[in-house]
Parts: C-alpha cells; structure tokens; sequence
C-alpha cells in the first residue's frame, strides 16, 4: 500500500496505554508521509486500536469497525491491540477489516502496510503467540491532549481469575530508567507540562526489556529519576495496585517536587472473600492503610477507585460489604466495572453466577456512591486556590482544565490559557462534574499587558 500522501484516521479504545501506542503509530506513519483525518471526514487508512477488558469493550470494536466502513467505505481498515491479540480470527471475519495486527507487531505497524496488497479479498492477520511477546516496545503520546501519556512498563505477571490482560499482552517487562528519562525529557521539548505515567502494571516496574522476573529497579527509583527531569511542570501517576504502592513511594510523592497528589489504585472488591476468589494479592486491610498513609500526608490527595460488581460469587451481603467499605473512604471517585465473562480465565468456569440484572444494579448503586464521593470531594474544595493545566478544547464556549489533585474545572474559552498552568479559586460543583473558577487576576492582568 502506498502511503505517501495518503489520509489515516485513528480509533482508540481502551486504557491510557492504549492512547500512548496509537500516537506513537501515528508519529510513524506521519513520518511516512501519511496525514491525520478525523474517521468521519474520511480517510484512506483506518487503525483501530483495541481494548478487551470486557464483553462491552469487544462489541464497541465491531461497531467502530462498521462505523469506519460507513464513513469510509475506500479505506483498508486495520485492527491491532488486546481484542485482535486474543481474538485475531474473530476480527479477520468482520466485514471490511483488512488487517489484524496482534501485540507483538503493533507499534511495528507500518512495514505491514508496506506490504498490503490492494487487491486482497481476505483480511491479512499477523499475530503470534502471547509467550512470544517477550520484547519491550517504547511509547508516549504527544499532541492529543495537553498531557503526555508516557508508557513505562508492558505486561502484567499476575494471574487475577478474571481478566485476559497477560494473555493480551504478555509478561511485565520494562524500559531502562534513562531510555524513560530521556523520553520525558523529550516531551518535555515538545512543549508537554504534564506526564501521565502509564502501563498495564506499572508498580511492577524494573523487570527489564524482556521480563526476566527479577527487579533491576525498583518502582520507586523510577518516581526519583522522573522528578529531576527539568521543565516537567507535573508528573501523574497512573493505577498502581495496592500491594506494589509501599509505604516509601507514597512518602516520596509527599514531598516530591513535580509528582501530584493523586492516585488510582484498583480495589475490585470490598469483600475478603471475593478478593481471595479474584486472586488478588491484597486484602482489604491492606488497602484501608494505603488509604490512610495518603490522607495522612496529602489531606488535599484524590483517590480513584476501581472496582468490579457481578463476580461469580459474589452475593448481596458481599457486595454491602464492597458498598459500605467504600463509602467508609475518603476517597474522591470510583471506576465501576460490571463483571464480564472472558474466555481462557478461571473465573469463566466459577459457580455462583450473578445475573446480569442484578450485576447491571450493583453497578448503578455504585455509580451513585461516585457521583456522591466526587461532589463531596469537590465541595471540600470550594474556596481553594489551585493550579489548573487548561486542556484543549472549545466545548459549548468553555474551557476545561484539572487541578493537581484532578479535579476537573470550567471556564469560559480563552485560547491564550490553553496549555498553561494558571492559579485559580474554585468555585460551587456544576451539573456536568466540573466546578467553576475565579481565575488569579494578577495573571489576567498580566496577560492584558
């Protein structure tokens, strides 16, 4: 396939990994002489990089690839990510799909497309086996947002009984702590203030290139390398499990110079019992503390929660104890995940199944608790001054924003702000989950000069 001077178009679903490798394919195909397009406004060349966490994430891939057919019915269209690692034959057979890319040779996209013949009826697949996914591969994103997504870890070890993710995507493995340095250093040079840093298990990190079980670092030495990086305005981190963020890491955050108070760490369950099913290496004594040492030392901290209702398993009571543990928690909002059933996991072959009405339930009784710890967080912040990046953006003749702590704020449009970090006092919580700003007007008067 001819790529210079042709048109693609991306669609990512999925995590923030996921967008971290859809930039950096999308770098290298601008390199080749391609140009980005909007999916609607038509392309040549469509990439679709895919999530699998659940049911809901595969059905999302097959109508955006249908949707892409509609927009762009000339365009080869191609799927890569964790739904076309695990289910490549699945992807071959929908209707318009061109190429399947597995997770060996996604960021390797382009010499795929190299060879594509125009001609060809059936979709090409190029996977492999999962074991054979032993290799880091680098990826940042840069230009989408106003903050950096920087990948700095692959993979997970762990064998949780319900997800697919080490089948989609291998062993941990990792980059050198200087190959991630620089790479922060040079989004740092693109004009970046803010780096997310983001994986599938990232407190694993230090196993090297190509996982070979053994730390070469540790998690922590990471965090202190990233916090010498100079123009870094602010660093984030992304999920971190409980059992991996150490007592020692949240001390650091503390008093860091560029790392932000906040932190998402996934619980799954509230009850002993379910997590002992789930596999997970943490009970909830274990997170209630890691709560706590935050709170201790960051009272301004938000917390972000994962959790997953429908286990197999999982009865009323335990699910009160998952409801009443989190409302216990000065936490500020929850990720609610309705259980899935995935092929190749144990869980798949559990008793005690829930319905997925009552699943379908559980998951709004929680979304309610989210909505109400988010306002509560938000309110015990009215007054404050903060620094808020202003995101890109002209929604409705506002523009958006988030503290250091995430939360996320509205104002209205001004093109010069977008990009910057500018103090401002926080206002009452609007409709939409933001709150509103009073913006420090020593800038303002700064800017008008």
């Amino acid at each position: 396939m001819k790529l210079q001077g042709q048109s693609v178009a991306f669609h990512t679903l999925g995590c923030k990994l996921n967008f971290a490798e859809s930039s950096t394919i999308a770098r290298d195909l601008k390199d080749a002489g391609m140009h980005l397009v909007q999916i609607q406004d038509g392309a040549d060349l469509v990439v679709i990089n895919t999530c699998s966490v659940t049911n809901q994430a595969d059905k999302e891939c097959r109508t955006i690839v249908r949707r892409a057919n509609r927009a762009n019915p000339e365009a080869f269209v191609v799927v890569t990510g964790c739904y076309a690692q695990l289910k490549p034959s699945e992807i071959a057979a929908l209707e318009g799909v061109d190429l399947v890319v597995g997770a060996g040779d996604k960021l390797h996209l382009r010499r795929f497309l190299d060879d594509l013949d125009p001609t060809e009826d059936n979709a090409i697949v190029h996977s492999c086996d999962i074991q054979d996914v032993n290799s880091y591969q680098s990826a940042y994103s840069f230009g989408d947002r106003t903050r950096a997504f920087l990948k700095v870890q692959d993979g997970c070890d762990y064998v949780c009984t319900y997800c697919t993710i080490p089948l989609a995507r291998g062993i941990s493995r990792s980059a050198s702590m200087e190959d991630i340095r620089k790479q922060a250093s040079d989004i740092v040079a693109k004009g970046a203030l803010e780096v997310v840093l983001t994986g599938v298990n990232i407190g694993d990190y230090g196993k090297g290139e190509f996982g070979n079980k053994q730390h070469d670092h540790r998690f922590i030495d990471l965090l202190q390398t990233l916090d010498g990086v100079d123009g870094l305005d602010r660093i984030r981190i992304s999920s971190v499990e409980p059992n991996l963020l150490k007592d020692e890491i949240i001390q650091f955050v503390a008093n860091a110079e560029r790392f932000v108070p906040h932190f998402h760490i996934p619980l799954q369950s509230g009850s002993d019992a379910i997590l002992a099913l789930m596999k997970r290496r943490y009970r909830r004594d274990l997170f209630a503390n890691r709560v706590d040492s935050i709170v201790s030392r960051m009272p301004d901290a938000c917390i972000g929660v994962d959790v997953i209702v429908g286990f197999p398993g999982e009865t009323e009571d335990h699910f009160l104890e998952t409801y009443k543990f989190l409302d216990a928690l000065p936490i500020g909002y929850l990720h609610v995940f309705t259980y899935s059933e995935r092929s190749n996991t144990e869980a798949v072959d559990m008793p005690g199944v829930v319905p997925v009405p009552e699943r379908k339930a559980r998951n709004h009784r929680l979304r309610l608790l989210s909505a109400k710890k988010q306002r509560a967080f938000m309110q015990a912040h009215e007054g404050q001054s903060h620094r808020v990046l202003w995101e890109m953006g002209n929604k409705t003749g506002r523009m958006q924003g988030y503290t250091e702590n995430y939360i996320r704020v509205s104002a209205p449009f001004d093109e010069e702000l977008i990009g910057k970090v500018v103090n401002a006092t926080l206002e009452n919580p609007r409709a939409d989950g933001s709150m509103s700003v009073i913006i420090d007007p020593v800038f303002l008067a700064n800017k008008a000069c």
